[in-house]
């Protein structure tokens, strides 16, 4: 298997002791640092404005629920076709909603998952985005609005989808491999 970096970047060393307790709280919460983390830190600041956005679009309070942000990263990553985020962000669909398939859903075809209107129409915006963003017009911001999105929700959507697609590209384009450890997450009983 590919090294997670394929650049072979070297980590910074030493870590500087912030984001060595930011590795320590993953390796806590998840069993492992991400490898998108170590990636990224081989240039310290690269690696903190990476988790500064990261952090703020998935985990702070927002119209979008943390599992509608989820899948919106899976739609867009597998329209993107990118294996790492396809991977690490499926099991955080699959975890968030308790459901073993929904990622696996998403990730194939969003259109065959059991999702709302709502969301069927932010996952229909981000593909539209993802694939043609010049093209977005008012009458699709309305058909969000139509669905109770309001301008607040709309721009998160749009920066969720915009931060995936650029680091589904940094991710394929480096040949970034996910942890092992992701492909059994939130799978059932055992997961």
């Amino acid at each position: 298997m590919t090294d997670p970096t394929a650049l072979n970047l070297p980590q910074a060393d030493p870590l500087p002791a912030e984001t060595q307790r930011y590795f320590d709280i993953c390796t806590e919460k998840l069993g492992f640092v991400p490898n998108v983390l170590r990636a990224y830190a081989f240039d310290v600041a690269k690696l903190d404005a990476f988790t500064g956005m990261y952090n703020d679009l998935m985990l702070a309070p927002s119209g979008l629920s943390k599992l509608e942000r989820e899948m919106v990263a899976v739609t867009v990553s597998a329209e993107n076709r990118c294996f790492y985020c396809l991977v690490a962000h499926g099991a955080a669909v699959r975890q968030l909603s308790g459901d073993p398939a929904l990622g696996e859903m998403i990730a194939m075809n969003y259109r065959v998952a059991p999702i709302t209107p709502r969301q069927r129409a932010m996952l229909d915006f981000a593909v539209l985005m993802t694939r043609a963003s010049a093209t977005v017009s008012e009458a699709d911001r309305q058909g969000l609005r139509d669905h109770g999105l309001s301008e607040r929700d709309i721009f998160d959507l749009v920066a969720v989808a915009g931060f995936f697609n650029m680091s589904n590209r940094v991710a394929s384009a480096i040949a970034m491999q996910p942890n092992p450890e992701y492909h059994a997450q939130a799978r059932g009983p055992q997961g």
